[in-house]
């Protein structure tokens, strides 16, 4: 076929659907049927999949002249299986009219194992996969051969994959396609991204010159609020939690079809059960959607969310990406979403075609929620989005890569080494790191050597590197890939039926006989066999709810800002907008029992109570950041005037607890010169590392690192081990390395990454400097002020005790509220 008429005919195909071709879908086709690479970044829903994809036809068309063989042309990474699935419908629906004769498919951990056998002989034309999905291409022997035909390369949802391990994982494939393929083209799409220019910088790699497009076509998004009828002036988070279930299920019934976001998997179990007793005329129209739970299960959901047969469905981050539900007419979403692009994100999943209005209605679980959704709409007003931070020299994933490649037909070393820092993560690698990083795989360091299983990739007599032992090879097939999580527990019925998985260590707490709630049901658990709890329906009573890991979500520095600007106008009167005037109580208690923070001031409390001096402080940095800091300041002052402290932290500010021996004040005025000090940056490193347990936090991270390493193998299919023998092989290779080669750079990339993920070491770093900038609003309390309550009960939280806590925080709401009135 030739450029102009499938030009052509994508006009027309465009015109049978009614559908408006967009201005940038048009500079798209222009730049790809030149074989130039680019990021496309625009609004959900407006068209991104076609944009890209019709310019990889065009480019097809224009290569056409060059290869009539066939095999894999346009080559499409997704980061999720359900993405993947939804992607090849899309494609396929236009394909059978502009590209006929095209196979186009999926590749990723759901593929059957025929159609795995039937892409064995040949690959399709078009192949939609995941991250992992193509390591593991790449580790075929003839992997080079395959890809000999492949044109287009197009990554989906690139601001969800770059500031992750799995996105350094796809630029060391990039980099690997691109030195077999010169001429390779690749197109990146983001919906929800800050810092652009890096991320086409990352995707590309610096030396890659690439066009990046913007598609300026306007996407109405509205972002409002359910107003609680009575918000509490002492808020705590949670408080308001089920007192919000009439307000939602009123706004589900008035819609065909809704998403309920919430941001933990418990949450969703929770809010889930809580509407079907509510409603339980809704059993069966309404549904639960999270990455726990079996794939049949979401797969259903999926579908019978875009036939509109669900009134709504309660799901977390496993619904944020581009699965296309046309019919979602509202997005609600129960508490805050932290984060500006996370708001927008979920915000598109209604309204999801272009001119249609997006609309996220926020559901406080407190009322301070109410703060961040007038700050998060005066931010998106303003277009401020978060920026995604990448990943900086990860060896774990270099050394799983070297493996990968070592299968994949072998390498050379200067020439992989120079293929592997045009990756834009490995772009400051040095030889010394490289030499460590290959004398890593090929003897395990300086402590392994004696052990044959870590001499994984060895050089034969030409100097290529190859995997010598075919064992090795599949223990390495097996284990490729970079999501780390707890080992999984898989949950069926007595019967057989699949429900889901659960994380280890929560099926370790229950008896025979405990209920937990999972699925949407109340379960009993009966046994344990093989890596399966076996459970039955349970009746009556409630049952605990899993806690997964990694839910924890904090504030973003963005949304943090816009929390501060709009402290500031309710601090001079200008605050407008429901949610401010419903927060005007809470802000004037505030304002009179202590004060308001804002940019330009730092507000400290102090308040003495029958537990000891209290010194509360509101950096609005999120949880993160407020544990490094409450920490750091914690070991500081300790150094000045010895004392234990007691830290509680929320995504506002932390609160230290000490004896009534000690005395904050003098600590924090401006005329003592310490409060300079407790701030400062110098010395940040090492006054961090000795504030926290850093061995014991370091030793927690190395256990995904060395699993990604490929240090820790998790077991054969039918035969994994248990989350308690990966703990025990991980511990002892932490030991080792420290005790034998303390230089081992996978302990030094522990300790990294313990700094800048967990304790975000450059974001507190940032809020030190400003903290300095800002005036300290010491103010002496005689009782908890609304800010300083919610700390207080987070620390309630942690306590053993036999009072419920909700029985002893009604009981201080009475007294603060009898004293506020």
């Amino acid at each position: 076929m030739s450029k102009s008429t499938l030009a052509q005919r994508i006009d027309a195909w465009f015109a049978g659907r009614g559908w408006t071709i967009f201005p940038f879908q048009r500079a798209v086709w222009r730049t790809a049927a030149q074989g130039r690479s680019g990021l496309l970044h625009a609004s959900t829903g407006s068209g991104k999949t076609y944009a890209v994809w019709f310019g990889a036809l065009l480019r097809a068309g224009r290569m056409e002249r060059k290869s009539r063989k066939q095999g894999l042309r346009v080559l499409w990474i997704t980061p999720m299986r359900a993405l993947a699935a939804d992607t090849v419908r899309a494609l396929q629906a236009s394909g059978a009219d502009l590209a006929p004769g095209w196979r186009i498919e999926a590749r990723t951990g759901d593929t059957s194992a025929a159609q795995r056998a039937r892409q064995a002989k040949a690959w399709p034309e078009v192949l939609v996969t995941t991250p992992e999905s193509l390591s593991l291409m790449l580790s075929q022997m003839d992997a080079q051969e395959r890809f000999s035909l492949l044109e287009t390369v197009i990554v989906d949802e690139w601001h969800e994959l770059m500031g992750s391990k799995r996105g350094v994982q796809v630029q060391l494939a990039l980099a690997r396609l691109r030195r077999w393929q010169e001429n390779l083209m690749t197109w990146g799409l983001s919906a929800t991204l800050g810092n652009l220019q890096q991320a086409q910088d990352v995707l590309l790699g610096e030396e890659n010159a690439g066009v990046l497009v913007e598609g300026k076509v306007k996407k109405r998004i509205l972002v409002d609020s359910l107003i609680p009828v009575n918000p509490t002036r002492f808020p705590w988070g949670g408080h308001l939690g089920i007192q919000m279930l009439q307000p939602l299920i009123a706004e589900i019934e008035a819609s065909a079809t809704t998403l309920v976001f919430t941001n933990t998997r418990s949450q969703a179990e929770l809010w889930y059960q809580h509407l079907l007793d509510a409603r339980p005329d809704w059993a069966g129209l309404i549904a639960l959607h999270h990455g726990s739970l079996d794939r049949e299960v979401r797969e259903w959901v999926e579908q019978h969310l875009k036939t509109g047969e669900l009134k709504a469905v309660v799901c977390t981050s496993s619904l944020d990406l581009g699965v296309d539900f046309l019919p979602v007419e509202r997005v609600l979403q129960v508490g805050s979403a932290k984060g500006i692009a996370r708001l927008v994100q979920r915000a598109g999943r209604s309204g999801h075609a272009p001119g249609r209005i997006s609309r996220v209605t926020l559901v406080p679980t407190n009322s301070l929620e109410l703060l961040e959704a007038a700050a998060a709409r005066a931010a998106l007003a303003q277009g401020h989005l978060e920026a995604r931070p990448v990943p900086d020299k990860p060896l774990d994933v270099l050394v799983q890569h070297l493996v990968t490649i070592a299968l994949g037909g072998g390498f050379e070393s200067p020439a992989l080494y120079d293929e592997v820092c045009g990756a834009w993560s490995y772009r400051h690698l040095t030889p010394d790191e490289w030499q460590w990083a290959l004398d890593f795989v090929a003897r395990g360091g300086q402590s392994l050597t004696v052990y044959p299983e870590y001499r994984r990739v060895l050089p034969d007599e030409d100097g290529v590197y190859r995997v010598p032992d075919a064992a090795l090879a599949r223990r390495h097939r097996m284990s490729i890939g970079t999501i780390v999580s707890e080992a999984a527990i898989q949950v069926k019925f007595l019967g057989g039926a699949r429900i889901g998985s659960i994380e280890e260590s929560f099926i370790a707490r229950l008896k025979q006989g405990d209920h937990f709630l999972f699925g949407g049901r109340i379960l009993e658990f009966v046994r344990v066999h093989e890596m399966t709890a076996y459970v039955r329906r349970a009746t009556g009573s409630r049952g605990a709810v899993p806690r997964w890991q990694g839910g924890k979500m904090p504030l973003s520095s963005e949304l943090a800002h816009a929390v501060l600007d709009q402290l500031q106008l309710a601090q001079e009167g200008r605050a407008s907008g429901p949610e401010m005037r419903a927060l005007a109580p809470l802000l004037a208690i505030q304002q009179t029992w202590s004060s308001l923070p804002t940019r330009a001031s730092l507000l400290m409390e102090t308040l003495s109570s029958r537990e000891g001096q209290h010194l509360f402080v509101y950096p609005f940095a999120g949880r993160s950041v407020h544990l490094g800091l409450a920490s750091l300041l914690a070991y500081r002052i300790a150094r000045v005037q010895p004392a234990t402290l007691s830290i509680a932290v929320n995504d506002y500010g932390f609160e230290l607890l000490g004896g009534d021996d000690i005395d904050f004040a003098p600590l924090l005025t401006a005329d003592s010169g310490a409060d300079l000090a407790l701030f400062s940056t110098d010395n940040l490193l090492e006054d961090v590392l000795a504030s926290l347990n850093a061995t014991e936090l370091s030793q927690r991270r190395f256990r995904e690192i060395a699993r990604i390493a490929g240090l820790v193998f998790q077991g054969y299919p039918g035969q994994p081990k248990s989350a308690r023998q990966l703990q025990a092989s991980s511990s002892l290779f932490f030991e080792v390395f420290r005790k034998h080669d303390a230089a081992n750079l996978l302990l030094t990339q522990a300790q990294r990454e313990v700094l800048e993920q967990e304790l975000e070491l450059t974001r507190l770093r940032a809020t030190l400097r400003e903290l300095h900038g800002r005036r300290i609003s010491l103010q002496p309390l005689e009782r908890a002020s609304p800010f300083a309550f919610g700390l207080m009960v987070e620390r309630f939280r942690e306590q053993l005790t036999t009072e419920k806590l909700s029985d002893r925080v009604a009981r201080l709401v009475s007294a603060l509220e009898k004293a506020a009135a």
